[in-house]
């Protein structure tokens, strides 16, 4: 499906209220000429309990909306290079995805810290 404001439009329609939040009640615009998908998928993070995760696939952009322990509201997550899976960055907070399974990095705990939450896809 071709879109050309993505995120305008889902806000519009109730389907991202977390993106009408994230942004202040403002609208975030995501354009285009390829597919898009917006998924939300359940994980089981063990001790931080059950989280809803919403992914947004609008090549060249494609985001992660993640609640994160601690922090006011969800984070808006954007893709960057990865050798394996999806990695996604939004301030000092890294959410690495590798198929069921994803992890929460804080990179200001040095590059070989554990994550601060690991998480299997609930199904």
């Amino acid at each position: 499906m071709k879109l050309r404001s993505v995120i305008t439009a889902l806000v519009a329609l109730g389907a991202l209220p977390q993106f009408a939040a994230a942004a202040g009640g403002g609208n975030i615009r995501l354009q285009t000429d390829g597919t898009y998908e917006h998924k939300t998928v359940t994980y089981d993070c063990a001790s931080a309990g059950r989280i809803k995760v919403t992914y947004v696939n609008a090549d060249p952009n494609f985001l992660a909306i993640v609640p994160v322990k601690g922090q006011k509201q969800d984070l808006i997550f954007a893709s960057v290079i990865s050798g394996s899976g999806a990695r996604y960055a939004a301030g000092k907070f890294i959410w690495w995805n590798k198929g069921k399974n994803s992890d929460l990095y804080d990179s200001t705990l040095g590059d070989n810290a554990p994550p601060v939450m690991s998480c299997t896809q609930a199904d």
